[in-house]
Formats: C-alpha cells, sequence, structure tokens
C-alpha cells in the first residue's frame, strides 16, 4: 500500500518547478566590481535588485543554485497579512506606536503584492480567494468567534465565521467544528510569479547569475571583498537575501535565523467532480494547529497541494509524503487511495520572536526570518531593503527597529526544534 501511494513518475521537485517557464540567463562573465551585490536571486533579491538596477546603480545577483531554487519555487504560494504575534503581544512589547507600524506594513506587504500584479506588470496569478482557517477544536471556534467579532484595531479584515453545520459551503470535512474566513488573503501562482520577476530584474538591468556560489564576505576599504565560486567581487553595498538559506555565510545572521524543514506534497490529478465536491471555493486553506497545516488547490484545480511540519528532525521528503498523505487522508477521507505525484521540502527562515527582520550595517543589507509568510513578505521586504541600498528610503521600516535576537549556545543548528515539536503536538492535541 506505502509503494502504491506514489504515482509513476512520482518526483522528489517541487511542483512549481515543474510547471515554471524557463528563464534562460545571459552568460555574464563575473565582473570584478559592482556597485550592489546581492546574495540570492529569490523573491527578497529579486524585489531589492528591482529597486538599485531600477535608479541606474550596478546591480549583481548571485545565486548558489539556478534564481529560484529554493523556498520561491518551494512555497504553497499563499498571502496574508504576514505577522504571527497578535496586536496586544505586539503592544505589550513594543508599546502601541511600534506595534500600529508593525502591523501597518503587514498590511502593505499583501497591498505591495496588488501592485506589483497590477501596475507592474508581473505575472503571478494573484487571486483574492479568501482564507478559510478551520477549528480544530469547539473551543477554538469559539475563540476565533470572538477575535472576529472584536475585529482587529489596525487591519480591516471583514472576517466572518462559518459554523460547523455550514462547513459544506467552503469544506467537505468533518475534521473541523467550523472556522473563519479572512476574504482579503490570496492566493497565487507560484510557478509564474518568479519566472515573470526574473524577467523583470533583467530587463531592468540587474546582472543575475546562477550556479555561483558566495563563499566569504570580507569588509574592505570602502565596500566588501566577496570571494565566490567563480572568482572575486569587490562590491560596494551587499545584501543578504537567503534567509532559510542563509548558512555560515555571516554568522551574525546565523545565529538569530533559524532554517526549518517544510514539507510538501502534491497530489496526482483528481476528477473535477471530486475537487468541486470537497473544494467548493479556490480559498488558501489553514487551521488552530501550532503545527499548522497550509493547502490549497492548484492553479488549474487538479491538484491538492498540502504542506506541514510533520516530523521531529529533517526528512527525506519520500517519509514525510506518507505522514502528510496521512494527515491529508484524516481531513479528506475521499483522498485515501490518491496518489501523490510530488513531494519536495524547503527551509523557511524562522526567528525567536516569530518576527521579520531587516537592517543594514554599514553597507550590509538584510531581510529575512519571514516565518512561512515570506510570499508576501519577502517580496515586500526585499523591496524595502532594496530601496535602502539605492537611497530611496524616507523611513526606516518598523522591521529595522525592533530588536533581532538570538538565544544562548545557539549557532545556527536547532538542536530545539525536536522537543519544541514533541511540546507543539501535545498542545494541538489539546487545542492549547
Amino acid at each position: 500500500m506505502t509503494q502504491a501511494l506514489f504515482a509513476d513518475g512520482y518526483k522528489t521537485t517541487p511542483y512549481w518547478q515543474d510547471v515554471a517557464p524557463s528563464v534562460p540567463l545571459p552568460d555574464t562573465a563575473l565582473p570584478s566590481d559592482i556597485d550592489v551585490l546581492i546574495v540570492g536571486g529569490g523573491y527578497t533579491g529579486l524585489n531589492a535588485a528591482l529597486q538599485t538596477a531600477g535608479v541606474g546603480i550596478g546591480t549583481l545577483v548571485l545565486d548558489a543554485e539556478h534564481p529560484g531554487w529554493g523556498c520561491s519555487l518551494r512555497n504553497g504560494g499563499q498571502l496574508s497579512t504576514s505577522l504571527k504575534p497578535s496586536f496586544a503581544a505586539l503592544t505589550r512589547k513594543y508599546g502601541i506606536e511600534l506595534a500600529t507600524q508593525l502591523c501597518l506594513e503587514g498590511q502593505a506587504s499583501l497591498d505591495y503584492m496588488h501592485t506589483l500584479a497590477s501596475e507592474d506588470g508581473i505575472d503571478m496569478g494573484l487571486k483574492e480567494v479568501g482564507r478559510f482557517h478551520g477549528a480544530h477544536k469547539p473551543h477554538l471556534y469559539d475563540r476565533l468567534a470572538q477575535d472576529s467579532a472584536a475585529g482587529h484595531p489596525v487591519w480591516t479584515t471583514d472576517t466572518f465565521m462559518v459554523p460547523r453545520a455550514e462547513m459544506a459551503s467552503e469544506l467537505r470535512t468533518d475534521a473541523y467544528h467550523g472556522g473563519i474566513v479572512f476574504p482579503h488573503h490570496c492566493s497565487i501562482d507560484v510557478g509564474t510569479y518568479h519566472p515573470s520577476l526574473l524577467k523583470k530584474a533583467l530587463r531592468t538591468g540587474a546582472m543575475v547569475k546562477g550556479a555561483c556560489r558566495v563563499l566569504s564576505i570580507e569588509r574592505g576599504s570602502g565596500g566588501f571583498n566577496v570571494l565566490t565560486t567563480e572568482g572575486a567581487v569587490r562590491a560596494g553595498k551587499v545584501i543578504l537575501a537567503t534567509n532559510g538559506y542563509s548558512g555560515a555565510l555571516s554568522p551574525w545572521h546565523q545565529r538569530r535565523l533559524i532554517p526549518i524543514g517544510s514539507y510538501v506534497i502534491a497530489t496526482e490529478e483528481l476528477p473535477s467532480d471530486l475537487v468541486d465536491r470537497l473544494f467548493p471555493t479556490n480559498r488558501v486553506l489553514s487551521d488552530t494547529r501550532k503545527l499548522v497545516y497550509y493547502y490549497r488547490l492548484s492553479p488549474d484545480r487538479k491538484r491538492v497541494l498540502f504542506g506541514g511540519r510533520v516530523s521531529l528532525s529533517e526528512t527525506d521528503p519520500r517519509n514525510s509524503a506518507l505522514k502528510l498523505h496521512r494527515d491529508m487522508t484524516a481531513l479528506f477521507p475521499e483522498l485515501e487511495t490518491t496518489r501523490i505525484s510530488h513531494a519536495w521540502m524547503g527551509f523557511v527562515g524562522y526567528t525567536f520572536d516569530t518576527l521579520m527582520h531587516a537592517g543594514e550595517d554599514n553597507g550590509l543589507y538584510f531581510a529575512g526570518g519571514y516565518c512561512g509568510s515570506g510570499v508576501g513578505m519577502a517580496s515586500y521586504l526585499g523591496m524595502r531593503i532594496g530601496q535602502k541600498a539605492a537611497g530611496l528610503e524616507k523611513a526606516p521600516s518598523a522591521f529595522e527597529r525592533i530588536p533581532f535576537p538570538t538565544r544562548p549556545f545557539y549557532t545556527g543548528t536547532p538542536w530545539f526544534l525536536a522537543p519544541s515539536v514533541l511540546v507543539y503536538r501535545m498542545r494541538d492535541k489539546f487545542g492549547i
């Protein structure tokens, strides 16, 4: 039965990479000098490049793989206002003014994606489909209802509740005790967004080079000496745009970014009547578990894309695929014999305060730690940090104004992940 769950031609590459159009890169020789060197060719790096190259600043984007190989072509394609901590928690920690600014930028990240799609001509298939967030315990439905009734002091959410008796209008599952809908959350077509963004960066004048790993960054006179697998480059400014794939390139950032594997499966193509019965809307989907599931239909409504954290430690996507299939089937028993066409993983950049961060240290710029909300926020903070590097920023981002914490003895390997997952599993069992 285990083997039978994998479709013929099963792949461990992301579904999005299969459907994304290929973008050939110019055969560019590595320059000896550049104004701005961006490490990472994903959402953060390319949105930063649009800002610097757009005002005529010499811009070089380097990626260890083909641009987009990381989480920019591994994510779930879901957009929200991006912040995990509540407004009350942010206010207790930072005061009402900064808490408000953080929330405003969460909204700005969603607005920025609309701008990219509508005004800048980036093809991403953005649709305001809304999010259904299911309550996996009865008392959690009551909590969501209280939150919906109270509203949000900064965001206009327009949320509404879906009681259990009306669940069939959202999802055909008995696993949830109702849920909440966030009507302004969106989906994108991941397979078109990054390629379109890459083409735009190239047209804007950025040089983009793949298969060129940055090995070290050292400060020099008036800039940085950057060593790569293809030679050395002197850069006036450097932007770190590597998020969950940052590694040891900058030890200071490595101590603050936590790489956590998130695992996803795609099903084989499903009969349209089954899809329409189980998923009567095109909403993006999640639930109240701490070990969250995030799932949706593919843009063509032919497959289920189902993701989450299912193992104590990092594992082979084939192993995680079986666990994800089991959890998907617990929600939708009719998918029990549906086979898996793709299974993959990517590293989410997490932080100890569950907030994203950006900043600059004498010409070394960074943005990262998106905590699972990297589609919109990586794009937005990439743009903001690019503006800063280009001298266009009028005021610092709120995410530059908050401390970027670490923990004693943490050097980049999340040794605490397994016990944390166990604790979250127990909390999910009781809905704590």
